[in-house]
């Protein structure tokens, strides 16, 4: 029997959780492990369940929303992170794509494509709202020329995350790497889907080409 997707949810608006959580509850592969009414609250869920997903609200009333996804990487670094929103603005989608959120969608989501963008995410794979996407181009483009004028694209990686990317340009498997670093597959994908992310990259090939390009695999 294949395990479900486990999921927390958070957001401010009571009715809200209420409804997502009901919603959610349909789905057969999907089990909705705890809801969070602050960044506060969803973090220390995020650390007591690691979930594969968590539902995340653009704005909660305590702290911003980049300084709570950083939060729930660093105590579920398994944990995919989908934000909500109704903000159409492109502004934060960068942010929190750095930060290590996988998908970004907007609020008037059907519940089917909902449903499609959790699954999506436990699989590492990401969901941008089409409203959003195209401008998003443009924005990760420029982004990507000035980051790459400043200094190096992987200075935002973390350790663990250098050490992962170093291992694929070696060529090795999900199921090596967590051999090799003593951490679980799930945890693997999180870090090659964080390494993507961060290096505006769309496949493992790439992130390869990467590192041995900019000299930062171990020989």
């Amino acid at each position: 029997m294949t395990p479900k997707i486990t999921l927390i949810l958070a957001d401010d608006h009571a009715m809200v959780r209420k409804g997502l959580t009901a919603f959610l509850s349909t789905a057969r592969d999907i089990e909705v492990m705890a809801v969070a009414a602050s960044g506060a609250e969803v973090v220390a869920d995020a650390e007591k369940f690691a979930p594969d997903v968590v539902l995340l609200d653009l704005f909660m009333p305590d702290q911003p929303a980049v300084e709570t996804v950083r939060r729930i990487k660093r105590v579920s670094p398994r944990s995919q992170i989908i934000m909500v929103t109704s903000h159409e603005g492109d502004e934060y989608v960068v942010p929190m794509m750095k930060a290590g959120a996988i998908s970004y969608i907007l609020k008037d989501i059907t519940p089917e494509n909902l449903i499609r963008a959790v699954r999506k995410a436990a699989a590492g794979q990401s969901t941008l709202s089409p409203r959003i996407a195209q401008a998003l181009v443009t924005v990760v483009t420029q982004a990507r020329a000035d980051k790459t004028q400043e200094n190096q694209l992987h200075e935002d990686l973390t350790e663990r995350e250098m050490e992962v990317l170093q291992c694929i340009a070696e060529g090795l498997s999900n199921m090596n790497i967590a051999a090799r670093l003593n951490i679980s597959e799930k945890t693997v994908k999180s870090h090659v889907s964080n390494i993507l992310s961060k290096l505006y990259l769309t496949d493992r090939t790439q992130a390869a080409v990467y590192a041995w390009r900019e000299r930062i695999v171990k020989k």
